[in-house]
């Protein structure tokens, strides 16, 4: 009876509701028990009888592919969806057609607009009773958010809103706006936002899907910062856009799946963005470097972030003629490339040619990936002389001079000096780097008939700390070990110290101003192959810890 009485208030319920939604309309789910979970945002595909269904259904595509079929029920298609799994059918009840902002944010910032905001402000007593909290400074905060004039930034994320509602004199101080997760249906909706606040600077529309008709240039000269993130926007889009965004600062595109950067028809790069600093491509499709030499010629980029995209390879390009004021990227300072596919030293090497570039994002490439046998952090510093922050960490001068000289003995001690020519192609600085710290060619390791002082040359004094959890708090230990001492001689000396297995250990290399141990995973490599310097630690770990 119970559930034959649930069934009937749920009819009712869609009854109510149906003639509210239609196909090609976007919805949000309603708010569900666990708050902690952002609501649904979809697309509908179909509004009907379910086979073997009692009552109406609504088919929804979501946007986050969490559903449960491809639209496609029982043997029955009601429509495509976009992924095999991310359809379901959905009681019209329990989806929301949206609101206009003025509501959301008067619900949202409105000190007594939802007695319900504050259930939430209380303690369970020991007892499991109810103790209510009072906020220091609420009443303050409270009456200020009451006067919407005063409010300078706003977060609306996830609240259903699709259209701007009566905002004329409602928020004239308004610079801030987050509306992650919405509903706005097109560009013409978000041109009547912009256009009733006056003062908006900071725009975020991520998560919506709007549409854009290619004639129609919404107004929005006033943004200095514009985030359209996981919007399913092409470039092509944001070509179109741009003539609206004369003042744009930053704009940010990640996860719109974009390849390709198409520019205007008779053109071979971006134009326009005369005031872009900077431009965030992350978490998108890109593979060939062609198609960010496109953005070469933006005069005020200074970084650009394109990281987590399908970048093999890059150069700086040689076809911008002579005149300093036309060379590309002639502004960029920074340029993140994480989580790429870089394999080659050559694209490296190339950063060193752009002509204010001082900080480079490299991490989680095949190159510079210490879990696959990337290169340490030594090298990349030594390779990029105009580098100063590397991977989030500043390169102090001490360890530049330190990494330039291991690098120089490192480049001596793998390719002969007979192989001269294959040195300066493979390793560009090494010719600078060897005269600039007066380095000998003929290193006293390379003398078989060295004498005493020669010996004492040719050892280090290296630090030895045992982290490993099993041996608990030990001093550590210093060794004066022969350069030629092999990684694997090494975990014996430690083994003889801290009782450590060799073959359970795990070495990392700890150089002073470097942040991140080095990973010592070759056992034939010697203290000269690694580029051990005056002040070397190494740290003894124990593998499965």
């Amino acid at each position: 009876m119970a559930r034959e009485a649930n069934a009937e208030q749920a009819g009712a319920k869609d009854r109510k509701n149906e003639c509210s939604f239609v196909v090609g309309q976007r919805v949000i789910s309603c708010p569900a028990k666990d708050k902690e979970k952002d609501p649904q945002l979809g697309t509908v595909r179909y509004v009907g009888p379910v086979q073997g269904q009692q009552g109406l259904w609504v088919g929804v595509d979501w946007d986050s592919g969490d559903g449960r079929h491809d639209g496609s029920l029982d043997g029955v298609r009601y429509f495509e969806a976009r992924r095999p799994t991310s359809a379901s059918f959905v009681r019209p009840h329990l989806l929301s057609a949206g609101c206009n902002l003025h509501h959301a944010i008067t619900s949202r910032y409105k000190a007594n607009a939802d007695p319900s905001d504050d259930d939430g402000m209380y303690l369970l007593s020991v007892r499991q009773k109810r103790v209510t909290i009072e906020l220091v400074g609420k009443d303050k905060i409270e009456n200020k958010q009451n006067n919407l004039e005063d409010l300078t930034s706003a977060s609306l994320v996830y609240k259903g809103v699709v259209s701007a509602g009566e905002l004329e004199g409602v928020l004239p101080n308004l610079k801030e706006l987050d509306l992650t997760g919405n509903l706005l249906p097109d560009w013409q909706a978000v041109n009547l936002i912009c256009d009733r606040l006056p003062a908006l600077r900071v725009l975020d529309l991520s998560r919506n899907r709007m549409q854009l008709n290619n004639d129609f240039f919404p107004a929005l000269s006033r943004l200095q910062t514009l985030v359209l993130n996981f919007c399913q926007i092409s470039w092509g889009q944001v070509e179109i856009l741009k003539h609206s965004l004369p003042e744009l600062e930053e704009l940010h595109l990640c996860g719109n799946e974009i390849s390709v950067l198409e520019v205007e028809e008779g053109g071979d790069c971006v134009e326009g963005f005369k005031q872009l600093r900077l431009l965030n491509l992350e978490n998108n499709h890109i593979e060939s470097w062609e198609e960010l030499l496109k953005l070469s010629k933006l005069e005020s980029l200074e970084q650009l972030q394109v990281s987590h995209n399908r970048l093999k390879k890059f150069y700086y390009p040689d076809w911008a003629g002579s005149e300093e004021n036309q060379r590309p990227f002639l502004s960029l300072r920074c340029l993140l490339l994480a989580g790429n596919a870089i394999e080659d030293w050559g694209s490296i090497d190339a950063l060193n040619l752009f002509p204010k570039l001082t900080e480079v994002r490299l991490s989680d490439n095949p190159l510079t990936d210490l879990h696959v046998g990337g290169a340490p952090r030594f090298l990349l510093v030594a390779r990029l002389a105009n580098i100063l922050v590397l991977n989030g960490s500043e390169i102090k001068q001490r360890e530049r001079k330190d990494s330039e000289i291991r690098y120089v003995h490192f480049v001596m001690n793998t390719m002969p000096a007979c192989e001269e020519e294959g040195r300066l192609h493979a390793h560009p600085r090494f010719l600078e780097l060897k005269k600039l710290y007066d380095l000998d060619e003929e290193q006293p390791h390379l003398r078989k008939d060295a004498g005493s002082a020669r010996m004492a040359d040719n050892l280090r004094a290296i630090t030895i700390v045992c982290v490993a959890p099993s041996v608990g708090e030990k001093a550590p230990a210093v060794k004066k070990l022969p350069l030629s001492t092999t990684i694997g001689k090494l975990k014996l000396v430690c083994e003889s110290l801290f009782k450590v297995k060799a073959s359970k250990q795990r070495l990392y290399l700890r150089e002073q101003d470097v942040p991140v141990p080095v990973p010592l995973t070759d056992d034939l490599e010697s203290l000269r192959d690694i580029g051990v310097g005056l002040e070397t630690t190494i740290l003894v770990d124990e593998l499965g810890t």
